[in-house]
């Protein structure tokens, strides 16, 4: 800041003192009587007066300061625009909002398995405990990184292009605050009844004292164990090398792969061999069906699938747990979306996005094949069931199966280890899309 504007910011702080002293002294000028402030015309006139001048005072000081700021940030030395690609390039890695697949390939694991010191065999698997955000990372490298640059700074040059193929973005996980174990076997209780007898209760009847109702709970023991998902892809050893085909591989085929098989063991796991118990599959959860709902002779008009869907969450309610989703198949789902009324506009269209987020009668959807069309399921995803997990994703590389070594050929395993935990079978409403009322 000049000499001249650092003279002009001390004469209008003196200013602003000298107005907020006036207004201290009119502010100790005035007087109470009986509870109520008793202020003069003159003195509210002269306070509000003041008032504005500290204001203007006060905008004119801060405007000063900033032109200071940015006098002396102009005055430094700047680093050039290829420095600061360059510095995000280096930087890039150190944000956590890379694939697994990145993250892969980011890893000491990988690194050493690429430096040649194990062959093409890990001495330990990698285990990604991070976010899951699926992201193109080449989207946020400076521009000419890749390409036809001879000396890109990121992996090497992909000759075929690689088409990632359809994703499901919302899965039947993400309706679970997820938690971790240590063990193989959970033990749990779950809840098969509840009978509640709360009530008010007089502090004396007569010289007794109120006698307090008691409510029941019924439980009972119950255990899941720990199930292994995984799969394997062979690949030639030169992925390795390739970085982004290796990435597409365990993102695009083998961790989307786990996910799929995932949602159809939470929901249609039937406990046999090493499958888990899905929550369709658990005994006592409730069954409402789409016939049941209201005729059209009652309202005028029969229950469209929607309707069905809100009249299950209201047993889950009954049952006093509040749904938190609703699982659905697409064709349910489309089925539903495109429902009009008889002048040709959509029902649930007010019903349906909040913030890009499917949501029906407030409730968030998901829409999966890995429930059966026709079928659908309400209910408190976490409070009456929980996830677990024992081992996150990870992922192993080896040449060492079969005759891979001599054919330059690797596996590559994904593999996680969960359990799933029915607690409160009443909390889930399995619906049924048999027919429409008549």
């Amino acid at each position: 800041m000049s000499t001249e504007d650092t003279s002009r910011l001390k004469e209008l702080q003196g200013a602003l003192r000298s107005k907020m002293a006036e207004n201290k002294a009119i502010a100790d000028s005035f007087r109470v009587e009986d509870g109520v402030v008793v202020v003069s015309t003159a003195q509210k006139t002269a306070f509000d007066k003041n008032m504005t001048d500290i204001k203007e005072i006060k905008s004119l000081i801060s405007g000063l300061e900033a032109m200071g700021e940015v006098e002396s940030w102009g005055s430094e030395a700047r680093e050039s625009v290829a420095q600061a690609a360059a510095a995000q390039a280096q930087s890039f890695q150190q944000f956590d909002n890379r694939s697994i697949g990145q993250a892969f390939l980011d890893s000491p694991e990988f690194k050493a398995l690429a430096n040649g010191r194990n062959g093409a065999n890990m001495s330990a698997p990698f285990q990604y405990n991070g976010s899951i955000q699926v992201k193109d990372v080449y989207t946020t490298l400076p521009t000419g990184t890749m390409g036809n640059n001879a000396n890109a700074v990121f992996g090497t040059v992909q000759r075929d292009p690689m088409i990632t193929p359809p994703k499901r973005t919302k899965r039947v996980r993400d309706l679970f605050p997820v938690r971790t174990t240590t063990s193989t076997v959970i033990e749990y209780f779950r809840m098969t009844g509840f009978v509640n007898n709360a009530a008010p209760v007089a502090e004396r009847v007569g010289s007794q004292f109120g006698v307090k109702p008691q409510s029941s709970m019924n439980f009972e023991g119950a255990q899941t164990s720990v199930k292994t998902l995984a799969h394997w892809e062979a690949a030639h050893r030169n992925v390795l090398a390739d970085e982004p085909q290796l990435r597409a591989i365990i993102d695009n085929e083998l961790m989307y792969g786990l996910r799929l098989q995932e949602d159809a063991q939470i929901l249609n796991g039937d406990r046999t061999g090493e499958n888990l118990t899905g929550i369709l599959k658990t005994t006592g959860i409730q069954t409402y069906k789409w016939s049941s709902g209201a005729t059209a002779a009652v309202n005028g008009r029969a229950d469209t699938k929607a309707d069905a869907l809100r009249r299950a969450a209201t047993l889950s309610l009954l049952a006093y747990y509040e749904p938190s989703g609703i699982v659905v198949h697409p064709n349910d789902w489309e089925s539903m979306e495109l429902t009009k009324d008889a002048n040709g506009q959509y029902l649930i269209a007010v019903s349906v996005a909040l913030g890009g987020e499917p949501r029906v009668w407030r409730i968030p959807l998901i829409e999966t094949p890995a429930i059966d069309e026709g079928v659908a399921l309400v209910g408190a995803f976490g409070q009456g069931a929980q996830l677990y997990d024992r081992e996150q994703a990870s992922i192993r590389v080896s040449e060492q199966h079969a005759d891979f070594f001599i054919r330059n050929a690797i596996v590559i395993l994904a593999e996680q280890r969960l359990a799933l935990a029915v607690k409160r079978p009443e909390s889930f409403v399995r619906v049924s899309f048999d027919s429409a009322p008549a």
